[in-house]
């Protein structure tokens, strides 16, 4: 039997430019070490654990992100979001806390997650938007990129979008909404550049595969492959993934749906 008897759902969002991603490692500064680190300076020796909804690579950044946390001793849980937010870098923010009970599973109960990758093109902006979104230097086709992020909507098998796969992963995902715009804003560090947005949500994502699908976009709004590659690419007769891995800093965990 568990010793952790008292569990709450806390979301966050953070800027993910100076960390290694999610997932504590030895020797490199990651989001869920900072949080820890956090917990542990409010909290004193209380135990806790701390769980995350799912792995970040190096430099994503969450809109909206989720993790468990496991306590032994019952705390007021508006008293320790204050003192949380407080104490938090200016990089990551609590956004809230709720109970729930000790059968919810963070992982297995994240049914839906919503991807928003950032972009611009065609020269290069402000270097202040270098932590929000990637860069493109040529020009590209957005007629052509909307038509390829239609193709990935559907069940698709998606062996060639995702790096060093283990044997035993599940290549064939449904993609429930695949889109892309360029939005209309005023942000003057564009310096009068599109910025434009790949939207993609579905159950579950592979190690990269959302900026490959991106860098895919990407490769045919520069001509540097076709829409029927693409479709092609869905059914693979090949099982070497595709080259085009888009940088991590324009990827953000838009939106996290919990069963």
């Amino acid at each position: 039997m568990s010793k952790w008897t008292i569990h709450y759902l806390v979301r966050i969002d953070f800027l993910g430019f100076r960390y290694s991603g999610w997932q504590k490692q030895p020797g490199v500064k990651t989001v869920h070490g900072m949080i820890d680190n956090t917990i542990r300076y409010v909290m004193g020796e209380q135990e806790f654990k701390t769980l995350g909804c799912s792995r970040t690579d190096a430099k994503v950044s969450a809109e909206d992100y989720a993790f468990e946390l496991f306590l032994t001793e019952p705390i007021d849980p508006d008293t320790f979001l204050r003192e949380f937010i407080i104490n938090l870098p200016p990089d990551i923010r609590a956004q809230s806390i709720e109970p729930v009970g000790s059968d919810f599973n963070i992982i297995q109960d994240a049914k839906v997650k919503e991807y928003h990758y950032h972009f611009t093109y065609g020269d290069k902006p402000s270097p202040f938007l270098a932590s929000e979104m990637a860069v493109f230097p040529e020009e590209l086709d957005p007629e052509l990129m909307l038509k390829a992020a239609e193709l990935f909507t559907g069940t698709h098998n998606f062996r060639r979008y995702v790096n060093k796969p283990s044997g035993d992963i599940q290549f064939e995902r449904e993609i429930l909404s695949s889109s892309f715009e360029v939005l209309t804003d005023n942000n003057s560090r564009l310096n009068n550049l599109p910025h434009c947005v790949f939207k993609v949500s579905g159950n579950g994502f592979m190690r990269y595969q959302v900026r490959l699908m991106a860098g895919t976009i990407v490769a045919v709004g520069r001509g540097e492959w076709t829409l029927d590659q693409v479709q092609a690419s869905l059914i693979p007769d090949i099982e070497e993934s595709l080259p085009w891995v888009a940088p991590a800093s324009g990827l953000r965990l838009h939106k996290i749906t919990f069963e």
